[in-house]
């Protein structure tokens, strides 16, 4: 197609009235629009002259090409790798329908729709979800400071793709068969500050501990913050432990804000979570934690194109 027809069909367009719809899928596409081997040029440029994945060491030199990515050779160990190794990103292939798929990220697409939009097996498409989210959640997660809002929220455990169940199936769409908060439950925690850095927890079934708290919550949090929960004791026992400076609001006696303290910013992410995640027709539990990590980039909406989803998956450590 040559540049006077480019301009006769962009005319047309501009003549057509589309629908929110139509101009996503033709952002989608021209945001994926890349010339033969780009994909392999974004990956080189986002992870530079990487160290030896085997052994750690700086120190190496180029030894040719494999699958269109430079491959080097370790001085030390003699092993040879190239910018993908040891990453979740490493041994897929079809690179060039990368940047395609990353899109279908970007707009939450099921895996049969992505499957069909980027012309791959359904199998590869759940696949590639999976990686790709993973090579994402490698960058190291944010410092919380000031005012830091935390509360947890639960999602039924499920087996959902397993063949050997530990307990009788239940209908889609299932019930706990007990009332209340047990371990029939996956807890979420998700701790929020005032400038909506998040972080996201799976800490396991049933309610949250203070030990729990203290291995996943301890360590993103500033030594001066001050922690805002519910009324529930593990926050407590967790603050006094850790010697941080908390506030309880007493969510259960009807009171959702006392002065500039409250719980509002991390339950509203529950919601749009929940909410996010009914297009999904329920997850496996064992994939709970990409889920989670996915919609907390999407959240953000910091990162709105391919390329830069690309560059955060291959040049995360």
């Amino acid at each position: 197609m040559g540049t006077a027809e480019v301009r006769v069909l962009i005319e047309a367009l501009m003549q057509q009235q589309l629908s929110e719809d139509q101009v996503a899928l033709l952002q989608g596409f021209l945001a994926c629009v890349e010339q033969p081997g780009q994909c392999h040029r974004l990956i080189e440029e986002a992870a530079g002259k990487p160290p030896c994945p085997h052994c750690g060491r700086e120190k190496s030199h180029r030894c040719g090409q494999a699958s269109g990515l430079q491959r080097y050779r370790c001085v030390a160990c003699r092993r040879s790798y190239n910018a993908l190794t040891g990453t979740p990103l490493a041994r897929l292939r079809l690179r060039d329908k990368w940047l395609q798929y990353f899109q279908c990220l970007i707009e939450s697409t099921p895996v049969r729709s992505a499957a069909s939009r980027v012309a791959v097996a359904k199998s590869t498409s759940f696949r590639w979800r999976h990686r790709f989210i993973a090579a994402m959640l490698r960058a190291p997660r944010p410092q919380l400071s000031g005012i830091v809002e935390a509360d947890e929220t639960y999602h039924l455990e499920s087996q959902k793709g397993s063949r050997h169940l530990d307990r009788p199936p239940r209908k889609r769409g299932g019930k706990a068969s007990r009332r209340g908060i047990s371990s029939e439950l996956d807890c979420i925690l998700v701790a929020r500050d005032r400038n909506r850095q998040t972080c996201d927890f799976v800490t396991g079934r049933g309610p949250v501990s203070a030990s729990q708290l203290m291995k996943h919550l301890k360590p993103v949090l500033a030594p001066d913050v001050l922690l805002v929960t519910d009324a529930a004791k593990a926050y407590q026992a967790f603050a006094k432990q850790a010697g941080i400076t908390h506030e309880a609001i007493n969510v259960r006696a009807g009171i959702r804000v006392r002065g500039a303290l409250h719980i509002q910013g991390v339950n509203g992410w529950h919601s749009r979570y929940k909410t996010w995640l009914r297009r999904f027709n329920g997850i496996a539990s064992r994939y709970l934690a990409n889920y989670t990590g996915w919609q907390r980039v999407l959240d953000a909406a910091e990162l709105t194109a391919p390329r830069q989803w690309l560059h955060i998956a291959v040049a995360s450590d």
